[in-house]
This record gives structure tokens, C-alpha cells and sequence, in this order.
């Protein structure tokens, strides 16, 4: 179907925000997200939570796909499409403490976590995020959100106390534990499949400066690095979460040093020399720049890539169990020439001890997450993919699951990934619910109907 210039204009008697059109001069930027480039029939910039309302009943009418974009840094480009509609929910970015005591905050859906940093550093306040400025919070904390503060205080979803949002017939719905309680599970790592988050209610933690850097060793000494890294975060305070690189292209792709990334959540310098120092004897340190540093200057500034690369990204979850085998395989492929840009992350603590069965993430008890990552123009990214296919191949005994932030499509195998066959089923009864027809299948989708694979 193709948008009419009446029904256009019946929408813009219904919007207060931005309405841009192919030929406006905002239409080349609105067109964009991060990593792809689409052509929408209109992109709507909603002023206000009534405007959200008019623009999911005007996609629901016209029949037309419909992308919700908060930072627009999901891989897969669902915040941008071709003939359709993009609400684009830049202008819902306030940031309020709403109560001191108890560290309530309320943030608008498409703020970016810089934003919200920024916001409540001079609080002395944190929420466990991710590790770029601008990314959004709605794309990261519906999927889950793994940063710097991960193995203390968890998911950037577990810190979430509620949500109002507009669901698929375009009126607004609140959820939080009481209040539409199956909805607010659906919502804690169902990605955008129930609806579009107008505002997120978080419990924020009291923060002090923190010891952030990266202590680097030799590619030679990847396989020693690996195990011993694994073997301490086993036995580490929570304080500490950790981020290892390997084949990293712009620093020698295979023979990349292994950057061992830590953040140690506190101020207190003994601490964090006590935490990091069976770190630092793992091997040759080559360099070594852990400093204190305000949290939100951990968060680091995203690029933005140029046009015509194309990005393929796997992730899957190791458990405890397969951990030595994986880092075998990965200290094999790290150190081989075609190797992919390689990333372990650390995922314990206190991800684990949230029931698996409250939350529609369903990835509670992997110990690490390995991920893949090839960019370039797409001859030099398919020429790479047989040697990234065989390193899957080989993983894929020891690994499950996919987290949906670092994947780079949404076929029935990464859906089936990300949601467990039980946690799909529910989520499905929700979408049923909320949104019975699929207006939302921008994402990793579950469908509501019988069909889900």
C-alpha cells in the first residue's frame, strides 16, 4: 500500500510533531539509523505520548511496515524501512530523578544511556547500561543490556521497576509488577515485540568513580590469558566486570594483542589493586591504563560508519561446563590469520541470581558471552564468511542461545535462539494480547499466532 496525500493529511491534523516526507531537507538524515540506510514513505518525530498514539494507529491503518527507532543502533537496521512508516522517538529524551531517597528515575523512550549519565551524574546516581553513549535505552533495555556494571547490579532490565507504552491498538498501557504484570515480563527482554515504551520507570544506585581501562597482553599468550581471566571472574567480587578482545582489526587483526577490558565498580584504590592483580600476572603486560574515572565516562562515543559496510555479528552464551573448550577454539581462531574480531564478556554475578523464569530473558546462567564481529564492504565481509561459519561450527557444541543486541539478522534460527522454546510460547500469549496483528514485527520477532517456528 502506498500512503495518499488525504490520509496524510489527516495525519498531520492528528500529529504535533515532525512529519517528513521523501524531498524535505530532513528526509536524508530521518531516513537513517546507524547501520542502515532505508526509503520510508514518512518518518514521524513525536512531540509527545499522543503523538506516538496517532502514529502506530496510522501505520495500523495504512498497512504499511512500522519501525520504532530510539538511538538506532540496532545491527539489523529495524530502525529504518523501505515504503513504510519510522516513529522515531528522538524527542522523548528527558531525564527525570524522580525521587532522591529512593533513586526513582523516569526516562523518556528514546534517550540514549550518554544522556542519561550525563543526567544523573550530578546525583551522584547510576543505572547499569551498556558501554556506548548513544545508544538508546528503549533498543538496549527491552533485549536485556550488558555493560560495565553487569556483574553487580545486573541488566540494565533488572533494574527496571516500570513502563508506560503504547501497544498495538494505540492506546497506552501501564506495566510493573502490579499493574499488567505478564505484560512488564514481556517487556524485560522481549525486545520490541509487545509495543512502543513512551517512558521507562528504573531504580538507579548510588555511584562513585570507578577504576576503568585495559590491561594488554600478547597474542602469543592468548591461550594462558583466556583461562586465567575466566578462572579469577569464577572467583572475583562482583565489583569487577571484565570484556576481553581478541583479532582486533585495528590493532593486527591475528596478531592483535588480547586486550583484558575491566571496569572495578568503587573507588577504593587497595580494592581495585587486589581485584586486578591476578589479572595483571597472566602474562606479558604490554600495557597497562586501569585509572580512575567517572561512570558515565566509560561509556564511549559511538562511531558512525561510513556508508556502504556491511556488519555480520553472532553471539551465543557459554556455561560453565564448555568454558574451557571455547576459549580453546577461541585462542585457536583468534591467533589465525581471516580470524573475525572476537569478544568474550562476563555475564555472572547478579544476572545469575534472577530467577530465569522472571524475565523474558532467558539467558540467566551462561558464565560468558562470546561474540563475532566482521565489517567491511560486503565483497571483503562474504569473502570472510566460510572461515567465520567454520569457528561457529566448531563452537556450537559448547554454546547456546543468542543474546538479540548483538546479532546482525532476525531469521527463525536467531529468534529460536534468543527466546527458549517455553519463554517464546509466553511471549507469544502476550503478543496475542497486546498486539494480535503483529504490528510490531520490526525485531527479533516472536509472532502471536500458531506459526512461530
Amino acid at each position: 500500500m502506498e500512503i495518499t496525500a488525504p490520509a496524510i493529511d489527516t495525519l498531520s491534523r492528528d500529529f504535533g510533531g515532525d512529519l517528513i516526507e521523501p524531498g524535505a531537507a530532513e528526509y536524508e538524515a530521518a531516513r537513517r539509523s546507524l547501520f542502515a540506510v532505508g526509503n520510508p514513505a514518512v518518518v514521524l518525530r513525536p512531540a509527545g505520548v499522543r503523538d506516538v498514539q496517532a502514529g502506530v494507529r496510522f501505520a495500523a491503518r495504512s498497512g504499511l511496515p512500522l519501525s520504532v527507532r530510539g538511538g538506532g543502533h540496532g545491527f539489523p537496521g529495524f530502525g529504518t524501512n523501505e515504503g513504510g512508516v519510522v516513529l522515531d522517538l528522538r524527542d522523548l529524551a528527558d531525564v527525570e530523578v524522580l525521587d532522591d531517597r529512593e533513586h526513582r528515575v523516569r526516562i523518556g523512550g528514546g534517550a540514549t544511556w550518554g544522556q542519561v549519565a550525563s543526567a544523573l551524574a550530578p546525583h551522584g546516581l547510576a543505572i547499569s547500561s551498556g558501554d556506548t553513549k548513544s545508544v538508546g535505552v528503549g533498543g538496549l533495555t527491552l533485549s536485556g543490556g550488558i555493560g560495565w556494571k553487569v556483574r553487580k547490579y545486573g541488566l540494565a532490565l533488572d533494574s527496571l521497576l516500570g513502563a508506560d507504552l503504547v501497544v498495538g491498538d494505540g492506546d497506552v498501557v501501564r506495566a510493573d509488577a502490579r499493574e499488567n504484570p505478564e505484560l512488564f515480563w514481556a517487556l524485560r527482554g522481549g525486545g520490541g515485540n509487545v509495543g512502543v515504551v513512551t517512558a521507562f520507570d528504573f531504580a538507579a544506585h548510588p555511584t562513585t568513580e570507578v577504576f576503568f581501562g585495559t590491561i594488554t597482553f600478547p597474542a602469543s599468550e592468548a591461550a594462558g590469558v583466556l583461562r586465567g581471566w575466566a578462572d579469577h571472574l569464577r572467583a572475583a567480587p562482583d565489583a569487577l566486570t571484565s570484556v576481553v578482545t581478541l583479532a582486533n582489526p585495528a590493532t593486527g587483526g591475528h596478531e592483535a594483542p588480547v586486550e583484558v577490558h575491566v571496569v572495578v565498580d568503587g573507588d577504593d584504590a587497595s580494592l581495585a589493586a587486589e581485584v586486578l592483580a591476578p589479572l595483571r600476572r597472566l602474562g606479558t603486560v604490554l600495557g597497562d591504563d586501569v585509572h580512575l574515572t567517572a561512570y558515565a565516562d566509560t561509556l564511549q562515543d559511538g562511531a558512525v560508519p561510513p556508508d556502504g559496510l556491511r556488519f555480520d555479528i553472532r553471539s551465543a552464551f557459554v556455561h560453565g561446563e564448555e568454558v574451557p573448550q571455547v576459549l580453546r577454539v577461541l585462542a585457536e581462531s583468534a591467533t589465525t590469520r581471516g580470524s573475525p574480531f572476537i569478544s568474550l564478556r562476563s555475564v555472572s554475578g547478579a544476572v545469575s541470581r534472577v530467577p530465569v523464569e522472571s524475565t523474558a530473558y532467558a539467558h540467566r546462567r551462561a558464565e560468558l558471552m562470546v561474540m563475532t564481529l566482521a565489517a567491511g564492504p560486503p565483497p571483503v565481509v562474504e569473502a570472510g564468511a566460510p572461515a567465520r561459519a567454520a569457528l561457529w561450527r566448531r563452537l556450537a557444541p559448547h554454546t547456546d542461545g543468542a543474546y538479540a543486541n548483538f546479532l546482525s539478522s532476525a531469521t527463525d534460527a536467531d529468534v529460536a535462539a534468543v527466546y527458549p522454546p517455553e519463554t517464546a510460547e509466553r511471549l507469544a500469549a502476550v503478543k496475542r494480547r497486546y498486539d494480535p496483528r503483529n504490528l510490531f514485527d520490526r525485531n527479533q520477532n516472536v509472532r502471536p499466532h500458531e506459526d512461530q517456528p
